[in-house]
């Protein structure tokens, strides 16, 4: 089971709000603030759907690029101490500190699931 839905390239997150009965979520990894909710399943996956198109149609009327999530850059912190070890492992091993972290991830087994 999946608390996340796809659509033209947005991911909304599906959320229960037990008191109000209803299924509510937002588009995830953009600063526009895109929601949407529903009654059921099918009534929320419509209204997602409905909110990305007019947020996509206000973005053409007002002639401005809509956001994109997940541009595939990211802020990391670490500690200064690992952040010499990899600098220096990667120098040695002739990459950048940007592909040693990239194949790492890759390599990250609980990625597999998602």
């Amino acid at each position: 089971m999946s608390n996340t839905m796809r659509y033209k390239g947005y991911i909304g997150s599906v959320e229960f709000s037990e008191r109000d009965g209803v299924f509510y979520g937002k588009v995830l990894g953009i600063h526009s603030l895109i929601s949407y909710e529903g009654r059921d399943a099918a009534e929320l996956v419509a209204d997602f759907h409905g909110a990305v198109d007019e947020y996509l149609s206000m973005c053409e009327e007002d002639g401005v690029a809509p956001e994109t999530a997940y541009k595939g850059s990211f802020n990391v912190r670490i500690t200064p101490q690992l952040h010499e070890k990899l600098a220096v492992y990667a120098q040695n091993n002739g990459i950048s500190l940007n592909k040693l972290v990239e194949a790492a991830l890759q390599a990250y087994k609980p990625l597999e699931a998602i």
